[in-house]
């Protein structure tokens, strides 16, 4: 994908149960890129995304479809698709051992009211639980034309979460 980043708003956050950025998508950009970095848990799991809508809710309905690739060092890997869910799936794998995790993701037309709003994304982590290394390659798509105004991220059990996003708008 040709063009530049430029750089709109991060987040850190140290043990939270999520982690949310707002008012970083407008009509300046139809893409943007998104990193998660330094993903680290109190116990191993997956990350998952969200998005926030133009009312500042984050949108927990079953709008949300996704397919991804898991890519085990320490076994075969694993394909999976899911319809009408409730966020994105593995964006990112964190860790109880200080490891972190990294994350980069496309998000793709989420100011546009009658679009959906589509994403890919990657990312890489290290799982104690199985002492493995674990990838992931998502595409996914908000099905509900929209305006989106920000993202949260979150772990699936519930865990809390050591993290530091950053949307970039993609020129």
């Amino acid at each position: 994908m040709a063009g530049n980043l430029e750089f709109i708003k991060s987040a850190s956050a140290t043990s939270v149960s999520s982690l949310s950025v707002t008012d970083c998508f407008s009509a300046d950009y139809d893409v943007y890129f998104v990193t998660v970095k330094g993903l680290d848990s109190t116990n191993d799991g997956d990350v998952e995304m969200r998005f926030i809508d133009s009312g500042g809710s984050v949108i927990t309905a079953s709008e949300y479809d996704c397919a991804f690739l898991q890519l085990k060092s320490n076994t075969s890997f694993v394909e999976v698709s899911r319809t009408n869910i409730d966020g994105i799936e593995n964006i990112g794998v964190s860790n109880a051992d200080d490891y972190g995790a990294g994350n980069g993701t496309y998000i793709f037309n989420p100011n546009d009211i009658s679009s959906y709003t589509f994403v890919t994304s990657q990312s890489a982590g290290w799982r104690q639980a199985d002492s493995s290394m674990r990838g992931h390659k998502v595409i996914a798509v908000h099905k509900s034309a929209e305006q989106i105004t920000g993202l949260n991220i979150f772990q699936e059990s519930g865990l809390n979460l050591t993290l530091t996003i950053s949307v970039y708008g993609v020129k």
